[in-house]
């Protein structure tokens, strides 16, 4: 059972049609960047839950989470629905081992998210752990439609902050949209795309990789680095990547 606090929407931000973020302040416990929540609303005398991650850095004072309507979904309408001063129920600890801590030293972090999954990589960016570890750190977020780029304002942030480390390359799938790369991740990186675009190269003694979304991207793109030579990151044997199924 989670240990469910009232949390008091600040702001619901639509992106697009279905692409939301909601900020909210709740007295919770701290966390870590890259780790997530669980939002629940009671429904039909049941509570309704689903795990979000954390998009603010653990030293901002407000939470926000980044989700996607699904139309035929039972939470997510609801949230998506939501206005200033109403109310969410939030689990008061967070969860989750996609963290910092849990990546080896490199030279160069590659963060690479579909859709909403970006939401853990801002945190986690927005706080100086990243920059003081590694050299070079490609941040790669990968989306069918170009309205989907969402949080740009704050990735330019970033860039201004970091302009030496960060290297951002986003990918749209179905529609041209330059300076997006077309297609998918795991192809990209298979034909050497990816690296030709960022002018980074991938290799196991450079570079420590983070995926996380879409488990079908998440499984295609670990088959491929293993076949460079990566290996999945675990506690009693370091690798190079670390992953996180986003649904």
């Amino acid at each position: 059972m989670a240990d469910w606090i009232p949390a008091e929407v600040i702001k619901n931000r639509h992106w697009n049609n279905d692409l939301f973020s909601l900020v909210l302040q709740a007295n919770i416990e701290p966390f870590k960047a890259g780790q997530f929540t669980k939002l629940g609303l009671e429904i039909d005398g049941k509570m309704i839950q689903r795990a979000y991650s954390f998009v603010n850095p653990p030293s901002s004072n407000q939470i926000e989470v980044y989700a996607t309507r699904v139309a035929d979904g039972l939470l997510s309408p609801r949230l998506h629905a939501l206005k200033p001063g109403q109310q969410v129920f939030i689990s008061a600890r967070a969860n989750g081992f996609f963290t910092l801590e849990e990546v080896p030293d490199s030279d160069h972090l590659w963060l690479l998210a579909t859709g909403t999954a970006i939401g853990p990589y801002l945190s986690i960016l927005r706080e100086s752990a990243a920059w003081q570890r590694f050299r070079k750190i490609v941040l790669v977020h990968a989306v069918r439609f170009s309205a989907d780029l969402s949080y740009q304002a704050e990735i330019n942030t970033l860039k201004e902050l970091y302009p030496e480390q960060l290297i951002v390359q986003p990918f749209v799938s179905r529609e041209p949209a330059p300076p997006a790369l077309p297609g998918r991740i795991p192809q990209a990186i298979a034909d050497g795309m990816l690296e030709r675009h960022v002018g980074l190269t991938l290799t196991p003694e450079q570079s420590q990789i983070m995926l996380c979304g879409n488990p079908e991207m998440v499984r295609e793109t670990k088959a491929v680095l293993e076949q460079k030579g990566f290996s999945k990151n675990l506690r009693r044997q370091p690798g190079q990547i670390t992953t996180e199924h986003y649904w």
